[in-house]
């Protein structure tokens, strides 16, 4: 029960309140991934970045189950399998991606232009359902719910032979 594996991976791109942007980052997200992408929405309004709240600010999709670790092979691959010490935190994985043309497979599209993008990845272990389930829930104590740093680096290293800077 000890065992950790990814949650779910989580990719967006900031696109500011340009429309054009916003279009051509939900079609490379939909490219890479082959899934539902959804807008971003600001929450707040910031007069510096004529930002108003309620505006779409960017686009995400999240990518669970199998097909998230094929994700995270590829994405990894774009940055060399290389990510700084610093990106590690509890229960969670980041990293960023400058080009998308980086990645496997992806080729440059001149409609879509360049766009970086933020890769969130989530870890858990088995057993957290019972803390969700309807019927006898239970506490999962936070020994079980929290995965140290230490532990998602082993997990990185051993999976996808990930070196840390």
């Amino acid at each position: 029960m000890r065992k950790i594996f990814i949650d779910r991976v989580v990719l967006s791109v900031g696109t500011g309140s340009d429309a054009q942007i916003q279009s051509n980052a939900k079609k490379l997200l939909e490219t890479i991934t082959s899934k539902k992408v959804a807008d971003a929405v600001s929450r707040k309004r910031n007069p510096s970045f004529k930002i108003t709240k309620g505006q779409k600010i960017g686009a995400f999709v999240t990518v669970r189950k199998a097909d998230s670790k094929k994700l995270v092979a590829r994405l990894l691959g774009a940055v060399d399998n290389r990510i700084r010490e610093s990106s590690v935190t509890s229960n969670s994985l980041s990293f960023g991606i400058r080009e998308y043309i980086d990645i496997s497979g992806i080729k440059y599209d001149p409609k879509i232009g360049m766009l970086g993008m933020n890769v969130a990845v989530s870890f858990k272990r088995p057993g957290n359902r019972v803390a969700l389930r309807k019927r006898r829930r239970a506490d999962v104590p936070e020994s079980h719910r929290v995965i140290k740093p230490e532990e998602i680096k082993d997990y990185m290293v051993k999976e996808f032979g990930v070196s840390f800077a």
